[in-house]
């Protein structure tokens, strides 16, 4: 097989090759290093790469692979993976995309690291993020910007930007990531991928607690509906203290990539009160993704949903993120200023933002009850480019951030789980998607139907010009 080819190779693919031989875990991990060491200086998705401790875990597991162990393979014995620079991996720097933490060393991994390597994936390094996870593009002070593999001139989105250049580049076969308003879905949408943010209490914040009340969690990013929701399989699961947890599904989310679907009533929101229309590209995804859905035997029609009493209190709770206890003088100037404006509320004040968002949830989530599933766009306009808002004032800066990433954050709120998938192309060659949001707790229906879509029109063998040798 071309290397190329290999490296672009879905990971459930990898981990089959790998099982029969074919391939070992060492020449994959070799195969993804030499292409970081080619593209990551263009790129910046990484961080920190971790070529001699990566090394030396996929020989050990070629070792035991050519040793014929008696005791089954984890799924993905041997599959190279990348964790985001928010996610603690023990020994290793986790800078937050602070330049000054570059040195500070994690004194022990998350959980869901944890999970991942017990799967038997080789972590190849920590991926870029933006500052605290604060933006929704990956540009943070003291590192070069990550930037898309599609036109390097363009931002990869964020926060969980380093990630999806990484896998949209061939630079890992699947990449960890977060969402706490649209950070997966996000730079999956701007760089052609497929990403999926679980419901609340799917995956475990172990062994440290949640501090966005909730409107964070973990999930994958991949070039596949099967690699995402196989991924999914492995981060998923409560563990013992968690503050709000749902217990494993009936069947594996891998195993819902191959199920039937009855026809659904699908809801599609293009327009966003109070911020109006999203741009045209945008409207038009959704629109052609609702006429495949039609033509599959779906039945669609348009909700009308006003978010206004939700934009402030998810603000107060969201800009409170910011307040980790990092020294204000080794931030940006978005994260100062968001400090700042945190830093003026009260604990009661967060706590009456923290009950407004529950409120509006919850009639959130009655309202679209009638619905199977809803589409909607990820972002409210295309990517946009390295450095664009750079000279904005920071009022006016985050005001942009807010309307852009606006369909995002509503689902944050909710719980509900939602997956970005990439519908084709904008006009000047920027990859753009959809995202599917489903009820609550049912990944399963939002996979099967993900999975019919990719069936139908599929896009996994689109690669950006710049990977190609």
């Amino acid at each position: 097989m071309d290397l190329t080819d290999l490296a672009f190779t879905p990971a459930l693919d990898q981990a089959r090759l790998v099982r029969q031989k074919q391939v070992s875990p060492l020449e994959l991990t070799e195969l993804y290093l030499e292409r970081i060491d080619q593209l990551n200086p263009r790129l910046g998705s990484y961080f920190t790469v971790l070529g001699d401790q990566a090394r030396a875990d996929a020989a050990a597991k070629t070792e035991r692979l050519m040793q014929g162990d008696e005791e089954p393979l984890p799924p993905f014995f041997g599959v190279p993976i990348s964790i985001k620079d928010l996610t603690p991996l023990a020994g290793v720097p986790c800078t937050y995309g602070i330049w000054a933490l570059r040195d500070r060393l994690a004194d022990a991994s998350a959980g869901v690291v944890e999970r991942i390597q017990q799967a038997g994936f080789v972590i190849l390094g920590k991926t870029a993020t933006s500052e605290l996870g604060a933006a929704p593009y990956t540009e943070p002070r003291g590192f070069p910007p990550a930037r898309n593999p599609w036109n390097v001139d363009y931002t990869p989105g964020g926060s969980s930007g380093g990630a999806a250049a990484a896998v949209a580049a061939g630079l890992c076969a699947v990449a960890q990531g977060s969402d706490g308003g649209g950070s997966i879905r996000g730079p999956a949408s701007c760089c052609g991928l497929v990403g999926i943010k679980p419901s609340r209490g799917r995956v475990s914040h172990a062994p440290v607690g949640d501090k966005l009340s909730g409107l964070a969690t973990d999930g994958p990013l991949a070039r596949t509906v099967a690699d995402a929701a196989a991924l999914l399989d492995v981060m998923a699961g409560p563990v013992l203290g968690d503050p709000y947890w749902l217990p494993l599904p009936e069947r594996p989310f891998l195993e819902a990539t191959q199920a039937s679907l009855k026809p659904l009533r699908i809801g599609y929101i293009t327009h966003f009160a109070p911020l109006g229309d999203c741009d045209p590209p945008c409207t038009q995804a959704v629109m052609e993704t609702v006429q495949r859905l039609e033509d599959m035997g779906h039945r669609a029609e348009p909700v009308d949903l006003d978010f206004t009493d939700l934009v402030e209190p998810l603000i107060t709770v969201w800009q409170a993120g910011v307040d980790m206890g990092v020294p204000w003088v080794v931030m940006g100037r978005l994260n100062r200023w968001l400090l700042r404006r945190s830093r003026r509320n009260s604990g009661g004040a967060y706590l009456r933002a923290v009950m407004q968002v529950q409120a509006f949830a919850r009639t959130l989530v009655v309202k679209t009850q009638p619905y199977d599933v809803l589409v909607l766009p990820v972002y409210m306009h295309p990517t946009i480019r390295i450095g664009e808002w750079s000279r904005l004032r920071t009022g006016q800066l985050f005001e942009n951030i807010v309307r852009w990433v606006a369909p995002c954050p509503p689902f944050n709120a909710t719980g509900q789980p939602a997956i970005a998938l990439p519908t084709g192309f904008t006009p000047n060659g920027l990859p753009i998607g959809v995202q599917l949001v489903g009820q609550p707790t049912d990944e399963q229906t939002l996979i099967t139907l993900a999975a019919h879509l990719e069936a139908a029109y599929p896009w996994s063998h689109h690669r950006p010009s710049l990977v190609q040798p």
